[in-house]
């Protein structure tokens, strides 16, 4: 069962929202940009630029790999339903940094945007595959051999 499956909260309220936490816990440069088959929110907070995908539900598209979308309604039901979750994601997350928990790094690092473009996750999560299916220690981040 998916988090806010049966949300009635339009796309652009879950978007005011994550503004507004955004803001609460002083981030600013926002960015919101939609694509097809993504969508993208991108802020600055504590000196870094940190950037999220979010993967857009399309008409015909398998949803992870158990169920088939038919129409439009169930498209934007499974929008709406993940805006939701990632604003609950971002809430949670700086929630941790602000009561000590964990650090703005460590909750957002896949997510941190290095000066070349890419996520710290573009980097990293492709070595920690290859690490796991060769039985050994990743090369160094950015350095290929």
């Amino acid at each position: 069962m998916a988090y806010a499956e049966k949300t009635k909260v339009p796309v652009d309220r879950s978007q005011a929202e994550i503004r507004k936490i955004l803001s609460k816990h002083g981030a600013s440069g926002f960015a919101f940009a939609e694509q097809v088959e993504k969508a993208l929110v991108q802020f600055d907070i504590e000196g870094r630029r940190i950037r999220f995908f979010l993967p857009l539900a399309v008409k015909g598209q398998t949803q992870n790999k158990k169920r088939y979308i038919m129409g439009q309604n169930e498209v934007d039901q499974t929008n709406r339903s993940k805006w939701r979750g990632l604003a609950l994601a971002i809430k949670a997350k700086l929630e941790c940094v602000e009561s000590g928990i964990t650090t703005l790094e460590q909750e957002f690092m896949a997510h941190i945007a290095l000066p070349n473009g890419q996520t710290v996750g573009d980097l990293v999560l492709p070595e920690i595959a290859k690490s796991y299916q060769e039985k050994a220690m990743p090369s160094l981040l950015g350095m290929r051999q």
